[in-house]
C-alpha cells in the first residue's frame, strides 16, 4: 500500500494571529520581533517580504528595507493558545498526526483512499481549521513527508497542492536546491559554487562526489533530490515539563557551589529544549534541606528556550528561596508549560551577535557532546 502523507502549515502564523486580533493590520507590511535596532526579526508578512525582509534578519536592516512597516514585539502566549486550538481540531479529526512545530503538522492518511479519498478529506480538514480558528493554512499531499512539505511550501500562501504517486521527482526537479528542507545557507553556498542551483542538476551528481563534499549528509542529499524520504509520522504527545535534580553526597551550605549546580542544570535543560524545538513559560526551583524539609517556588515568564533568560530567572528564584542557616541535601530545576517552538522565536530583543553566539555553542554541542562548551560558573567545585 502506497503511503499518503499530508503536511499542513499555518501561513505566516504570528502575523496571522496578530491580524486576527486586529483587522486594521490586514494588507499592511508587518514585522514581528525586537523593536530596538539590535533586535531580530522573528516573523514578517508577505507584504514585508516583498521588500526583502525575512526571518532572523537584524531589525535595523528590516527597517531600512521597509521603513513604513508596522513593527510588533510579539505575543508568544497568544501564539501558543492559537496553536493549541488548531492542534485540538486536528486531534479530533485524525487518528495519527505529528506536530512538527508550533505551526506545522504531518498527518498519515495511508489507506484512506479506499474509503473516502485522501485529497477530498484533506480539503475538508483545511476548511474546518480555517472556519474554526480563523487562520489561513496551506497543505501539501504526497507519498512522503519530504514531498508533502515541499508541496506546501510551493502552495503558499493559503494554497493546497497534491503531488500524485509517480510524479514526485518531476515535481521537485525544476525547483531551486535551496527549497530542499535540509539545505541551509552553508550547504546552498557550497552547491552554488559547484554550479548546482536546481534540483534537476543535483540529481545528476554522483553520490561519491556528494559524500566527498558533505560527508554522510551527501547521500541524504542525493536521496532527497530523488524524492526519497523514509521518515515516518511520529505520533504527537505533549510533554508537560522537563526537570533535573542533584542530590549531594554530603549536605552543603556552600552557596557558590549551589549556584554553580543550579546554573549547570539550567544550562543543560535549556539545551534540551532547543534540541526538541520547545519553549517554556514557567521555571520552578526546588530545595530540600538536611532535615528533609522541601521548599519550591515558581515564576511565569514569556515563552523562551534562551539559557541566559532561564539562568537569570532560576538564580533569582534561588536567592528568594534559599535559607542560608540550614544545610542543603538536594537542589532541582523544572521547566513547565512547554510548547513547540524554535530557539529564535523568543529572542525578540536579542541582537544578532548574541544569537550567533548561542547558535555556535549549540552546533558545537551537537557535534562534540553537551559538555564541550560550558559556562565557567557551572564548572565550579565545592570548597573542601
Amino acid at each position: 500500500m502506497m503511503n499518503s502523507i499530508l503536511h499542513m502549515d499555518l501561513d505566516s502564523f504570528f502575523v496571522s494571529v496578530e491580524r486576527l486580533k486586529n483587522s486594521q493590520l490586514n494588507n499592511l507590511p508587518l514585522i514581528i520581533g525586537g523593536k530596538s535596532n539590535r533586535g531580530v526579526v522573528s516573523s514578517c508578512s508577505y507584504e514585508a517580504r516583498a521588500f526583502g525582509v525575512k526571518s532572523a534578519m537584524p531589525m535595523r536592516m528590516a527597517k531600512m528595507l521597509c521603513p513604513h512597516a508596522v513593527v510588533l514585539s510579539g505575543d508568544m502566549e497568544s501564539y501558543s493558545q492559537h496553536s493549541h486550538l488548531v492542534t485540538e481540531i486536528i486531534r479530533d479529526n485524525v487518528p495519527l498526526f505529528e506536530k512538527a512545530s508550533i505551526d506545522e503538522f504531518y498527518v498519515d492518511l495511508t489507506g484512506m483512499d479506499r474509503f473516502y479519498g485522501c485529497h477530498k478529506w484533506a480539503i475538508e480538514l483545511r476548511q474546518k481549521i480555517m472556519q474554526e480558528s480563523g487562520l489561513p493554512i496551506s497543505f501539501g499531499l504526497s507519498v512522503n513527508k519530504l514531498i508533502a512539505k515541499m508541496g506546501t511550501n510551493e502552495g503558499k500562501p493559503n494554497g493546497a497542492i497534491r503531488v500524485p504517486q509517480g510524479e514526485e521527482k518531476a515535481f521537485i526537479s525544476p525547483l531551486n536546491v535551496g527549497k530542499i528542507p535540509m539545505v541551509g545557507q552553508k550547504t546552498y553556498q557550497t552547491l552554488s559554487a559547484m554550479g548546482v542551483r536546481t534540483i534537476n542538476t543535483l540529481q545528476q551528481i554522483p553520490v561519491p562526489l556528494l559524500e566527498r563534499e558533505f560527508g554522510r549528509s551527501g547521500r541524504v542529499l542525493h536521496e532527497k533530490s530523488h524524492a526519497i524520504d523514509r521518515s515516518e509520522v511520529i505520533p504527537y504527545s505533549e510533554q508537560k515539563s522537563a526537570s533535573k535534580e542533584r542530590t549531594f553526597q554530603q549536605d552543603t551550605i556552600d552557596v557558590d557551589y549551589l549556584r554553580a549546580k543550579l546554573v549547570s542544570m539550567t544550562e543543560d535543560l535549556a539545551y534540551d529544549l532547543r534540541k526538541q524545538q520547545k519553549l517554556t513559560a514557567c521555571v520552578t526551583v526546588k530545595i530540600r534541606y538536611s532535615d528533609f524539609n522541601t521548599v519550591s517556588r515558581q515564576m511565569r515568564i514569556p515563552y523562551t528556550s534562551h539559557e541566559d533568560t532561564l539562568i537569570r530567572t532560576a538564580k533569582g528564584i534561588f536567592e528568594q528561596l534559599y535559607d542560608r542557616r540550614v544545610l542543603v541535601r538536594l537542589i532541582g530545576i523544572r521547566f513547565s508549560h512547554l510548547v513547540r517552538g524554535n530557539f529564535q522565536i523568543d529572542l525578540f530583543e536579542d541582537n544578532t551577535k548574541t544569537l550567533k553566539l548561542h547558535q555556535a555553542k549549540d552546533l558545537l554541542r551537537n557535534k562534540y557532546g553537551e559538555q564541550v562548551v560550558r559556562r565557567a560558573v557551572s564548572m565550579s567545585k565545592p570548597r573542601m
